[in-house]
């Protein structure tokens, strides 16, 4: 049996192919002509307006300050903790932890919150959800969240631990502080 092919070459065919090249042809070129008008339109909207505004004003806070700041906010309403140190490289971060008294941690939690704001000019921060309680102030960014809920019959104090988190690194960080009664 001889091998046929799926469409036989005719004239006709080839004045088809020719056709739809042609047409091809001329949409490339309508589009291109297209994004030319479209780009020497739209380019004065797109031109360079320098560099973005910072996220935050004013200079940068040192990271002594920020912890001092929240550390006595904390102290005020009886919630003791002290500085970790800081393990992360290239980036300005500090931890807080400590205990506190199981039964009054989450209200303690929220009045050191509130006196921040009032005495030390700390903002409400980001709402990360229930549980969560942030304060931004300059480049810095505090987060902590409520302890789980304790077991009635345990006397032990809940763990306090915050976060403080900076944009960009006023100076250098310093040594941890000693924990309160070592």
């Amino acid at each position: 049996m001889a091998h046929w092919p799926a469409v036989q070459r005719t004239e006709r065919t080839d004045t088809i192919v020719r056709r739809q090249r042609g047409r091809t042809t001329w949409a490339s070129l309508a589009m291109a002509a297209l994004m030319t008008a479209t780009s020497t339109a739209c380019g004065g909207p797109l031109q360079d307006l320098g560099p973005l505004p910072p996220r935050f004003s004013g200079p940068p806070l040192p990271a002594d300050t920020v912890v001092s700041e929240m550390t006595a906010a904390l102290a005020a309403e009886g919630v003791m903790v002290a500085r970790q140190p800081s393990n992360t490289l290239g980036r300005c971060s500090e931890r807080l932890s400590g205990r506190h008294a199981s039964q009054s941690v989450d209200s303690a939690l929220q009045a050191a919150f509130a006196r921040a704001r009032s005495d030390y000019g700390w903002q409400a921060g980001p709402d990360l959800g229930s549980g969560t309680l942030t304060l931004t102030k300059g480049n810095w960014t505090v987060v902590t969240s409520h302890p789980a809920a304790p077991v009635p019959s345990q006397g032990d104090p809940a763990m306090v631990v915050m976060s403080l988190t900076c944009l960009d690194p006023g100076g250098p960080t310093a040594t941890p502080t000693p924990a309160p009664g070592t």
